[in-house]
């Protein structure tokens, strides 16, 4: 049935977007902005559509259209968008003039798909503001803090994990290993449940998680269905997260609560700060089981493919870079030389090496290569170019940051292909204040788990590489191919490497102590 609804929608949405492509072809003609020529129907993001290159490199082809202009234009399938590539500009438009530009792209209605239309991303003006003031708490240093503890423990045993790898089996795909822990760690910081995803791997916190966030050719299809047609989807019964998945996370976020409540456990975590909002928000405003499921799920959904990416990129960089992986693991010696072999959270975030391949992993792979703006009320721009007219974005249109491309700017950051964390060490906030990193958003839409998913990252690379050296394999793609299927940025052949354990390991790993009092 599922299948037939895709059909039906495909169709229909074949007729809606030629209709509507024949009305905007020429909008940028007629306002004289540079833009990328696009295709019937599937508009300017063909190439990716039809994977004959990445959705990175597609939006690299679009901002690089003229490289003299404040911005350029493209179209979304039918839908005409102004791409930004003056940083001034960007930085009005999501700071200084956000309450123009204030939601992003409506997904699809709160009944077909509330995982997705109720989270944070998706939620729009006051009720974003709201949710936005509430969880923001779940972020603060104190909070951080006290999940780093979790992070800590979990991260040690995976590290412990591929130390203890036999010979003939050293030979491992990373990012099963990675996502695995970043379930682990999202189960017991956002939801407050305890997994093992290592020795229990079919647990349906994990399963489940892995195939909501899987978004390979079908998924991705719809996921663009959805977001183009989002009334005929909805009527369709299209959905992006199948409907048991969606149950299952509701029950689990029902069944945390209630119990709870009952035997009065209290945890630092994201559910525990929805909680205590009850009875405190107003009328039509208090938090539901179904939008306290939306809000957790969104950080679930967030941090289980994007920051297992991330460490995946930056294990990467780090294994096939000799003299990369040696300066780290001097840095990790020296952290645990320091703290007696007891790793702090104040040791992880001033360790200024691991923080540049963080920032030069998020520069060169930023696992959202763009991110939209909705214009709210009308708002002029500056000329594209010297000698034309100011264009005026109108209430409905769309905006994009087209982070991949700005990210891969040899004007912003010489030799873009070139992964050199030197770049962020001396001085990493010089990128940021500059606004050519955006990785995570700017301003007042930032994403709100950017400190979580980097010290998540953080944590794991620093038990992994003090225990183990990455050495390239046979199956070893080098240099990095992206992968050309759905738009989730990975390799193409996935992140392969032998994985031994280090000769030279610290020797206060082996005295080192949990946050139990166990000795590790």
């Amino acid at each position: 049935m599922e299948w037939w609804s895709v059909t039906a929608a495909l169709t229909a949405v074949v007729f809606v977007l030629f209709y509507r492509f024949m009305k905007v072809y020429d909008f940028f003609e007629k306002r004289g902005i540079p833009y990328y020529k696009p295709v019937p129907i599937l508009g300017s993001i063909w190439k990716a559509m039809l994977q004959r290159t990445t959705f990175a490199e597609a939006t690299k082809e679009i901002y690089n259209i003229n490289s003299e202009a404040k911005y350029v234009g493209f179209f979304d399938f039918a839908t005409p968008v102004i791409a930004l590539r003056d940083l001034d500009l960007i930085k009005s438009i999501t700071v200084k003039n956000f309450e123009h530009f204030p939601n992003h792209r409506t997904f699809q209605d709160d009944k077909s798909d509330p995982l997705f239309s109720k989270n944070l991303f998706a939620l729009r003006g006051d009720r974003w503001k709201d949710v936005r003031t509430l969880l923001s708490p779940a972020f603060t240093s104190s909070k951080m803090k006290a999940m780093f503890v979790l992070m800590r423990d979990c991260a040690k045993q995976y590290g412990d994990y591929l130390a203890s790898i036999p010979p003939d089996q050293r030979i491992l795909e990373l990012k099963d290993a990675f996502t695995k822990y970043t379930n682990d760690v999202i189960a017991t910081c956002a939801f407050g449940i305890e997994v093992n995803s290592m020795k229990d791997p079919k647990n349906k916190f994990y399963v489940y998680g892995k195939e909501a966030t899987s978004f390979g050719r079908a998924q991705s299809f719809k996921f663009f269905l959805i977001r183009t047609i989002p009334r005929l989807s909805s009527m369709l019964g299209i959905r992006v997260v199948q409907l048991k998945i969606v149950e299952f996370f509701k029950d689990l976020v029902a069944t945390t609560i209630r119990t709870r409540d009952e035997k009065g456990i209290v945890r630092p975590d994201m559910i525990q700060l929805m909680m205590e909002t009850r009875g405190k928000l107003g009328p039509g405003k208090e938090l539901t089981i179904e939008d306290m499921t939306a809000q957790a799920f969104v950080f679930f959904f967030g941090g289980f493919e994007s920051t297992s990416t991330l460490m995946c990129f930056a294990a990467y960089e780090i294994g096939v870079n000799e003299e990369i992986q040696k300066r780290f693991q001097e840095e990790i010696d020296q952290v645990l030389e320091d703290c007696k072999g007891e790793v702090t959270y104040e040791a992880i975030n001033d360790m200024k090496y691991l923080d540049a391949i963080i920032n030069e992993a998020l520069r060169m792979y930023p696992v959202i290569v763009a991110v939209d703006r909705a214009c709210v009320k009308p708002f002029e721009l500056p000329p594209a170019l010297p000698g034309m007219k100011p264009h005026v974005v109108q209430e409905g249109e769309f905006l994009w940051l087209p982070i991949y491309g700005i990210q891969h700017d040899p004007v912003h950051f010489p030799e873009p292909h070139k992964f050199n964390p030197d770049r962020f060490y001396d001085d990493p906030k010089k990128a940021y204040n500059s606004g050519a990193l955006l990785m995570f958003g700017m301003g007042p839409r930032m994403c709100i788990g950017n400190r979580f998913a980097i010290l998540e990252a953080k944590v794991l690379l620093f038990h992994i590489f003090a225990k183990c050296t990455f050495k390239p394999c046979s199956k070893t793609t080098i240099p990095m191919k992206l992968s050309k299927k759905g738009f989730a940025m990975t390799a193409e052949n996935g992140f392969w490497f032998d994985i031994q354990p280090r000769s030279n390991a610290s020797p206060l790993l082996v005295n080192s102590v949990c946050s139990n009092g166990v000795a590790c």
